[in-house]
């Protein structure tokens, strides 16, 4: 990925980042601090004005895009205290097989090995469920497992 600089002499400094999809996005600061960006077909092709940001407006996004507010991480090299284990989301679709099935009719602890230890349904949470807790299309199961379990799970929720 390469970031191509470039002094506006008067106006500020623009920056054109290749993308890996493809294109170029193009973000020209202004001496007051207000941001343009544009994505562009190449670098020498005009581009399309994606946003118009004020001098703060663009202190903000730069600290979103930088990871002040949230910072992504790699979920394959995660380590938490549970060992192997990840507690992931997975929503019963309508029509999944589970929808109408009870948790223990489910049988997703045996033929996953994921645990669900919640389900949310709208805006409310069943913290560790019963085995007679019946699913419904639209829930959100909480579940601890490995990425091999989590994986398992997310097929068997999709059968």
């Amino acid at each position: 990925m390469t970031v191509y600089e470039t002094d506006l002499p008067g106006v500020g400094r623009k920056f054109d980042l290749e993308l890996d999809a493809g294109g170029v996005a193009s973000v020209v600061v202004h001496h007051d601090g207000r941001c343009e960006l544009y994505r562009r077909a190449d670098r020498d092709a005009g581009g399309e004005k994606l946003l118009n940001l004020n001098s703060e407006e663009a202190n903000k996004l730069g600290s979103i895009l930088e990871g002040a507010y949230f910072e992504s991480v790699n979920v394959d090299e995660l380590s938490v205290p549970l060992g192997d284990a990840i507690i992931e989301w997975v929503e019963v679709g309508e029509g999944s097989a589970l929808d109408g099935t009870t948790l223990a009719e489910s049988e997703i602890k045996g033929e996953t090995g994921a645990t669900v230890i919640a389900v949310q349904r709208g805006s409310e949470t069943v913290s560790n469920p019963d085995a007679d807790f019946e699913l419904a299309g639209g829930d959100l199961l909480v579940a601890i497992g490995t990425h091999e379990e989590q994986a398992a799970l997310k097929d068997r929720v999709q059968d």
